[in-house]
């Protein structure tokens, strides 16, 4: 089933769509270099023979996986525009992908990659 949205506005939703993609891929890029360093001994700054008080290590490990949390969550986030983009490409971009209906224009523009309407979206959170 074709999309409802007019050419221009697909274009529209396009350009967004590969701006936060492209946005997302060096926020990704940049929390993966943050978490690697911290990997590494020296990462910490302590370059003294001292050992870590048990709390800094702590705090290291908290941030740590902090970050590897926001990467997981970017990364789901990157995969669901990079569906978008192929849906625009299939001509499915618009549409429900569970009740086939029409996508609200003011939905899509706050969440241009979502693959569902509202409604199915709502139904989908209660279930979980």
């Amino acid at each position: 089933m074709a999309s409802s949205l007019k050419h221009e506005e697909i274009d529209a939703f396009r350009s967004v769509l590969l701006k936060l993609r492209a946005r997302f891929r060096g926020d990704l890029a940049q929390m993966t270099d943050e978490a690697l360093k911290r990997n590494q001994p020296d990462a910490s700054g302590n370059l003294s023979n001292v050992p870590m008080h048990l709390a800094d290590v702590g705090t290291d490990n908290f941030d740590q996986e902090f970050t590897l949390s926001l990467i997981e969550n970017e990364q789901e986030t990157l995969v669901e525009i990079e569906q978008a983009l192929v849906r625009i490409e299939q001509g499915t971009f618009g549409r429900c992908e569970e009740c086939e209906g029409a996508i609200g224009k003011s939905r899509l523009e706050a969440l241009p990659y979502t693959p569902l309407c509202i409604g199915c979206a709502r139904k989908m959170e209660s279930r979980a």
